[in-house]
């Protein structure tokens, strides 16, 4: 997978950009702070995401000059060289619409070599995988940041993954805002009937994807780790679905036994009748406290460094290693799943790493994964990896190849 060319338009600070990126050689985004290198990381993984990774807004990624515009707007473009095609354009146009009253309506629209898409369409086309000094929360945040990182991996790759995230992120605040009226009287419990069936549906899509995925990717992790640490210590994932399906739904051989279950996987078939009775035996709880208290949004992930709690007992050296294995892990798996290496982003990571720790990654960046990497310090990196990297200098959202 090669991107080989991208466009932005009023993007975050690029007003405009036009740039070609080499296949081969490791792109090294270097200036100072607020100059634009990670809003270029930011648009590339954009494109393969239609997310993301810094806001929640995606009308902040507009430049603050088009807000003046008639239409204020911003376009990504790129152009991708995969296995599945010799090129493919794809465009991203992010829209402010003013409407009659005056207020601002955001619309994005995709299109693929032209044709008008839908993000599901887009799973797969462009891969990425984005390591940020913020990582580590992955052991040490709460457990909405694990979620997330299972989320934003599987979503790039597996279609009904994202179909079942979509609808099921769209469910869950219906049903909360129905328990709330339940509660006041304003609604009958029989309503719930309704949004069960699809949360049901959706969830257990999650939990068996989920599942399967941490099951692969462990092997990977623990690989890396061991690499690592000098065969020290070995890393195991443990995941915690809110609730525990077993495989005969008897209580028994349960997912939260110790680390991950590596013999033995439930489908999404299995888990949706062992869901759906969850959600009757804790519906009179949920009407009372006006929120869904069952479902993969309260799923976790924790990890163990010799079946020790990192995110408890690990030092900050520990818990800096476990996340890179982890990172690394995900880009085997993607390639695994794909067929093919997806993008690396690393985003101010060579920095926070020790010698031992950046020795390691650099020496994993080859032409076979291309890869981009911001710094505001190039005289971290050794001599051998920037004479076989390609330099590019930013300054206020303009790019000058070193």
């Amino acid at each position: 997978m090669h991107l080989e060319y991208l466009s932005l338009t009023n993007f975050r600070n690029y007003a405009r950009l036009e740039v070609s990126l080499p296949a081969e050689r490791p792109i090294v985004l270097h200036g100072e702070n607020a100059q634009g290198k990670t809003n270029l990381l930011e648009a590339i993984y954009y494109l393969a995401t239609s997310r993301s990774p810094y806001t929640l807004s995606d009308r902040q990624l507009i430049h603050w000059r088009a807000e003046d515009d008639p239409i204020p707007f911003a376009r990504l473009s790129a152009e991708v060289t995969t296995r599945r095609a010799a090129l493919d354009r794809i465009d991203m146009t992010l829209l402010l619409e003013r409407g009659p009253d005056g207020g601002a309506r955001f619309k994005k629209n995709i299109k693929l070599n032209g044709v008008d898409r839908r993000v599901m369409d887009m799973v797969g086309l462009l891969a990425v995988v984005l390591f940020l000094p913020q990582e580590l929360a992955l052991v040490e945040g709460p457990p909405a940041d694990r979620r997330r990182f299972m989320d934003n991996t599987l979503t790039q790759v597996e279609k009904d993954y994202l179909r079942a995230l979509h609808v099921y992120d769209k469910v869950l605040p219906q049903r909360n805002a129905l328990l709330r009226r339940i509660a006041d009287k304003q609604a009958s419990p029989n309503e719930l009937a309704y949004w069960d069936e699809q949360m049901i549906q959706a969830g257990s899509i999650l939990i068996a994807g989920r599942q399967r995925f941490l099951r692969e990717l462990e092997a990977s992790a623990q690989t890396e780790h061991l690499a690592l640490t000098g065969r020290r210590e070995l890393l195991t994932l443990q995941y915690l679905p809110n609730f525990t399906p077993t495989a005969e739904n008897d209580g028994q051989l349960s997912f939260n036994a110790l680390g991950l279950d590596l013999h033995r996987e439930l489908t999404a078939e299995q888990i949706a009748p062992q869901f759906a009775d969850r959600l009757k035996e804790t519906q009179a709880e949920s009407i009372r406290r006006g929120v869904t208290l069952t479902g993969p949004h309260r799923d976790e992930l924790r990890l163990f460094i010799n079946n020790r709690d990192v995110g408890l007992y690990g030092s900050r050296g520990q818990t800096r290693t476990a996340v890179m294995a982890l990172k690394l892990a995900e880009l085997a798996w993607m390639k695994d799943r794909i067929g093919e290496w997806p993008i690396l982003l690393l985003d101010e990571v060579i920095a926070e790493l020790d010698s031992h720790r950046r020795a390691y990654l650099l020496e994993r960046i080859t032409g076979t994964t291309q890869t981009l990497l911001t710094t505001t310090e190039l005289d971290i990196f050794p001599k051998s990896f920037l004479d076989r990297a390609t330099i590019w200098h930013v300054i206020e959202g303009q790019i000058t190849v070193v």
